[in-house]
């Protein structure tokens, strides 16, 4: 294996070492660190597995670690370590190479402590394994105390077990079908993400992301505002629905996302469709107050729907983050709100499991604001429905309010 192993952990060292000072997207450490380090695509394969593989593994990987190496450790050298025991204890790569990889990638002082630490841990391999059941819940699937605590109180043991475990699988990859631009029927599937969006026939997502705008159901010829638009899956889905057919106007609060959002827009075809920049915490433009047929508010959220896909954000998210983002989503649902014309709809939806951003969030927000009523609404769990999990209410408007 040689250099380019050396380069693997290497890549992945440094990868969680940034990720570590702050860094927020551990996908994008992947392409950086690999181009940097002149990998290979099947070198970057690895270096893919090894990076989300530790993120998804580290409080596992800091006990085991901890039965080797008592006492403090410094940050570079646990990252090392943790590198080392993901490949011998999870991936199950052969001694040889996962040891003298990972202590060739490592500092010269620190070399020596890499591969006694390392031995030792290949030598009781199969006992730590063995042991694996009876190491505490959220240690053994690598999810923070609190959280499990949460989780536990919400939906019962079992299934706070169940949603750590899906958590902990590989995400898929889903390919949702353009529906203003479909595939030729006969053509062959893409064999790749990249391949599939660049088609314009196609768009990456989750099933769950659809059901927000269905329950939304724009209608051809209706002006619709998608609010929280970017990076624009839902949006196209929604201009899908309307064939194309009426007013389709997409916005974020972040300026930097809105070339990619338009990009993505206009490759898929979504002529309908006009972007712009605001920030709904902000009072809409007085020419949007009562103007939507329907909108599609699809807030930032805690993201604990998704961990399996965003590896990393369990481990950013903290008690605090919740209490805040409640707050913050209060105040996107009531500026757009008034966006919303008499007998219109508005859809409001997460990538949360929480109730304190769902059902209870728009609860309170139809018994205190008179001409509002809250229709179907919809909380998708991944160990009851096998899928991502998200929020969707709709609220309607009266007519005459």
């Amino acid at each position: 294996m040689g250099k380019a192993g050396k380069n693997v952990r290497r890549a992945a060292v440094s990868a969680l070492r940034a990720w570590a000072k702050g860094h927020v997207y551990a996908d994008s450490l992947i392409e950086r660190h690999a181009e940097r380090n002149h990998l290979s695509s099947q070198d970057r394969a690895l270096l893919k597995a090894i990076l989300m593989g530790v993120l998804r593994n580290r409080s596992l990987l800091d006990h085991w670690i901890g039965l080797f190496r008592r006492g403090k450790l410094d940050p570079e050298t646990r990252d090392v370590l943790r590198v080392g025991f993901f490949q011998l204890l999870i991936l199950r790569i052969p001694d040889h190479a996962a040891i003298y990889e990972t202590v060739e990638c490592a500092r010269k002082p620190i070399q020596g402590l890499i591969n006694a630490v390392l031995r030792k841990a290949a030598q009781c391999r199969m006992r730590l394994l063995r042991e694996l059941p009876d190491i505490e819940l959220p240690t053994q699937f690598s999810h923070p105390h609190w959280l499990w605590k949460r989780w536990k109180k919400l939906f019962g043991k079992d299934h706070a077990v169940a949603l750590m475990n899906w958590n902990n699988l590989p995400a898929e990859t889903f390919y949702r079908p353009n529906l203003l631009n479909p595939p030729q029927e006969g053509a062959p599937e893409p064999t790749n993400a990249k391949e599939a969006a660049d088609s314009g026939h196609y768009y990456i997502t989750d099933p769950s992301t659809a059901h927000a705008p269905e329950l939304l159901a724009p209608k051809p010829g209706e002006t619709i505002l998608d609010a929280c638009a970017a990076p624009g899956g839902k949006a196209i889905h929604l201009a899908g629905l309307m064939k194309n057919q009426g007013k389709l106007i997409c916005t974020d609060s972040n300026e930097k996302r809105l070339p990619r959002l338009l990009e993505n827009l206009e490759r898929c075809g979504a002529g309908i469709s006009e972007v712009s920049q605001h920030d709904w915490r902000q009072s809409p433009p007085s020419i949007w107050e009562n103007y939507f047929d329907a909108i599609l508010l699809d807030v930032p959220c805690s993201n604990t729907g998704v961990l399996r896909r965003r590896v990393d954000a369990r481990w950013r998210l903290q008690k605090v983050d919740i209490e805040n983002l409640v707050v913050i989503q209060n105040e996107i649902l009531r500026e757009a709100s008034r966006c919303v014309k008499p007998g219109g709809r508005l859809v409001y939806s997460t990538c949360s499991i929480d109730p304190e951003e769902n059902i209870e969030l728009v609860t309170q927000f139809v018994e205190k604001t008179p001409g509002f009523r809250l229709g179907e609404w919809e909380q998708l769990l991944p160990f009851k429905d096998e899928t991502d999990g998200a929020f969707a209410a709709v609220l309607h408007r009266d007519a005459v309010s």
